[in-house]
């Protein structure tokens, strides 16, 4: 494991193939504008795209929320982010919180969102940019764009309705309202509700499951859950086909079989 990435706003974990992102800005409810944590996310995406070690990030918060998005003072005030003219603004967002929602997006190892508290705004869009999401009897989403006579900017639109479809996505984003723990649940934003005691201890179980897997092998099915958005049918397969022949010239594969016939415990070793 080398280059590890420093990160200014957050905590960074490596528990043996597990990476764990605590945002640690508690003071403005870990928002994504005014502070490091937009950079320091899209510099730990980028690193684990290039270290093959990680094999799953587990994203949460330090304090009572999990993201409150943008911050409130800044957009009252006119700063930052929310400074210039139209097209000045446009440009900090494509170079800002646009950044996060890439890096994301083409991350190549599961991520889970262990959502400690409120998910605000983009702080929402986050958690949805997410593979998975653990929640707690904290756990808040609201999609408050509207309610600010704003438009989610960072793609969160995007995102949710692939997540809860189109429906249920406009009735969110176009009322602005609060869903609670429980009908985050029944909608199918969260996977699991635990108490918050043990949120992280869950989160953690459920990436070490993961981080156990062959390290090509899981990769390359994040990476055709993907494509599979996209891609017609017949191209997809293509796809499949291309990276079935490169996992059946792995030795992890040949380890994976060797145990399972044997029914003796694999170490994989990501060849």
């Amino acid at each position: 494991m080398s280059n590890i990435p420093s990160v200014t706003d957050a905590q960074l974990e490596i528990n043996d193939r597990v990476a764990i992102l605590k945002f640690n800005r508690d003071d403005v409810r870990n928002a994504l504008t005014g502070t490091a944590l937009v950079d320091d996310l899209v510099a730990v995406a980028q690193w684990i795209n290039s270290e093959s070690s990680i094999n799953c990030l587990i994203i949460t918060g330090n304090g009572k929320a999990f993201c409150s998005g943008g911050n409130l003072k800044e957009l009252r005030d006119g700063e930052g982010t929310f400074s210039g003219t139209p097209a000045q603004i446009a440009e900090k967002y494509r170079r800002g919180i646009q950044r996060m929602s890439l890096a994301m997006h083409s991350l190549e190892i599961p991520v889970i969102a262990a959502v400690n508290g409120p998910g605000m705004g983009a702080g929402f869009d986050l958690a949805c940019m997410c593979d998975i999401r653990l929640g707690c009897e904290h756990t808040l989403f609201q999609e408050t764009f509207i309610n600010l006579g704003l438009i989610p900017g960072d793609g969160g639109a995007w995102f949710l309705q692939r997540l809860v479809g189109y429906q249920k996505a406009v009735e969110l984003t176009l009322s602005g309202r609060l869903v609670k723990a429980e009908e985050a649940l029944q909608l199918g934003l969260l996977l699991e509700l635990v108490s918050a005691n043990q949120l992280l201890s869950k989160a953690t179980e459920l990436a070490q499951s993961f981080a156990a897997k062959a390290p090509q092998a899981l990769r390359m099915t994040k990476r055709l859950m993907k494509s599979a958005q996209r891609l017609e049918l017949a191209d997809f397969l293509d796809l499949c086909s291309s990276y079935q022949a490169s996992c059946h010239h792995s030795k992890d594969y040949r380890r994976a079989l060797d145990g399972f016939l044997d029914k003796t415990s694999v170490e994989f070793q990501g060849d």
